[in-house]
């Protein structure tokens, strides 16, 4: 499997990452019906998309591909636990990794690591708070409801978005790329919480569009090409379950906690499926 990896990811390492995703980003929001229409089609003839919880079922309403892709859920498609308590998925996937940071090193894949302070981009700062603390990878396949909500209640201060690269991060380009997801382009959420300090990191890929977020414009924070911060004046909130932001094609979402804050649910393995709002981890009794 490993040779089959290298093979299907080496147009990667040779193809106009960046360029491709603006192309495919102008296709995907273009309304003309012809366009839209067949993307829509060919979409839906190559992934099984479940349209029954959409909030608008119907592929035909939606002007663009982008829009279909970016649709709404039904208000009672997600249930949050009744445990308040509960911290929750931020999205519809699949559990790539999760676990507990060894000092700070994070788990890619089987004999792949990272550091939690080149995904934050080198914010020291930042990143010693999340020294053997904890983290989930999800993994949004393209089929899945693309929506980033919020774990737990809390509030947002700073937002930074870090350039880079745009390699695919399904399956078999995470096992075969190494620091990936701290390579990639990716948008930072400082937060904090019910679970103190929280950290959320939307990696893009390539045909990635752009990422969006409720809280400030990352198209504006994008323009330069260079890390950019936004700080609030004051904190941005959310609840827990609200919508925070969005990918405008698939990618993957990673969500970091502090030392001895939570307990992983017993149900919860490596590559089994999620859904957003579903019970992930709950408070640690060693916190």
């Amino acid at each position: 499997m490993l040779l089959w990896d290298y093979v299907r990811t080496l147009p990667q390492y040779m193809g106009p990452q960046h360029g491709l995703s603006r192309v495919v980003g102008r296709l995907a929001r273009s309304e003309r019906p012809w366009l839209a229409g067949r993307l829509k089609t060919a979409f839906l003839r190559r992934y099984a998309v479940d349209l029954s919880e959409a909030l608008e079922p119907d592929p035909e309403h939606y002007l663009s591909f982008n829009r279909f892709f970016t649709r709404a859920l039904k208000p009672d498609a997600r249930p949050l636990p009744a445990d308040q308590k509960s911290l929750v998925s931020p999205a519809d996937g699949v559990i790539a990794e999760f676990g507990t940071l060894q000092r700070d090193r994070m788990l890619q894949a089987k004999g792949r690591t990272y550091s939690v302070d080149e995904l934050l981009a080198n914010n020291i700062h930042a990143s010693q708070q999340y020294h053997d603390g904890e983290f989930a990878t999800v993994y949004l396949a393209p089929h899945n409801y693309h929506r980033v909500h919020a774990p737990c209640g809390g509030q947002i201060h700073e937002v930074v978005y870090v350039p880079g690269v745009l390699f695919a991060v399904n399956p078999h380009t995470v096992r075969v790329v190494p620091r990936v997801l701290a390579r990639n382009e990716r948008v930072i959420l400082h937060c904090t919480g019910d679970y103190g300090p929280f950290t959320l990191i939307l990696v893009g890929a390539v045909m990635v569009g752009s990422m969006e977020l409720v809280s400030c414009d990352v198209a504006a924070l994008a323009a330069s090409r260079r890390i950019s911060h936004y700080a609030f004046e004051c904190p941005f909130p959310f609840a827990r379950g609200a919508e925070l932001g969005r990918f405008n094609m698939g990618s993957t979402v990673i969500a970091l906690f502090g030392r001895n804050v939570l307990q992983w649910t017993s149900t919860l393995a490596r590559g089994c499926s999620v859904r957003m709002g579903q019970a992930l981890a709950n408070p640690s009794e060693r916190g």
